[in-house]
C-alpha cells in the first residue's frame, strides 16, 4: 500500500512512497481515509520546503486548486496495479471533507457525497486518466 501524502520527506529520491519507486504489484492512494484531504493536507500538513519538493517532482509551480488532480494524476500515472482516489481528492474538497481522524471521535465518518456533486469535469478526467494511463 503506497499512500502519496507520505512521498515528499528530504528523502524523496528513495522514498518507498515516491512513485517512480512502485512496483506494479501495488495499491496506490492519494490518502487513505485516516488522512486529510490532499487540498487538506497541502494547506495545513506541508511547509515550504515539501512544496518546493512537489514543484521540483511534478515541474511545476502548483497551488493548492491545482494539487488534488496533480495528486490524482501521480497515482494513476504510476505503474502500480491498483489506484484508489477518494472522492474528497477527486472533487478538491478541503479538510471539512475529511473522512476521519484517528483517536479523535469528533466528526468521523460524517462526510457524504451529495447528489450533483460528482461533476462531469471530475467524471471526464478520470475517463482520460483512465485510457491515458491505460487502466481498467
Amino acid at each position: 500500500m503506497k499512500i502519496l501524502q507520505f512521498a515528499f520527506s528530504e528523502d524523496l529520491p528513495v522514498n518507498r512512497y515516491i512513485p517512480h519507486n512502485y512496483a506494479q504489484n501495488f495499491i496506490t492512494y492519494t490518502g487513505t481515509h485516516d488522512n486529510n484531504t490532499v487540498r487538506g493536507w497541502y494547506r495545513h500538513d506541508t511547509d515550504d520546503d515539501m512544496r518546493r519538493r512537489i514543484e521540483e517532482y511534478t515541474g511545476r509551480a502548483l497551488t493548492e486548486d491545482d494539487m488534488p488532480w496533480m495528486m490524482c494524476k501521480l497515482v494513476y500515472s504510476s505503474v502500480a496495479k491498483t489506484v484508489i482516489i477518494p472522492l474528497q481528492d477527486l472533487l478538491g474538497l478541503d479538510e471539512m471533507a475529511r473522512m476521519n481522524t484517528p483517536a479523535s471521535g469528533d466528526n468521523n465518518w460524517q462526510w457524504r457525497l451529495l447528489p450533483g456533486q460528482l461533476t462531469q469535469q471530475a467524471q471526464q478526467q478520470l475517463r482520460e486518466w483512465t485510457k491515458m494511463y491505460n487502466r481498467r
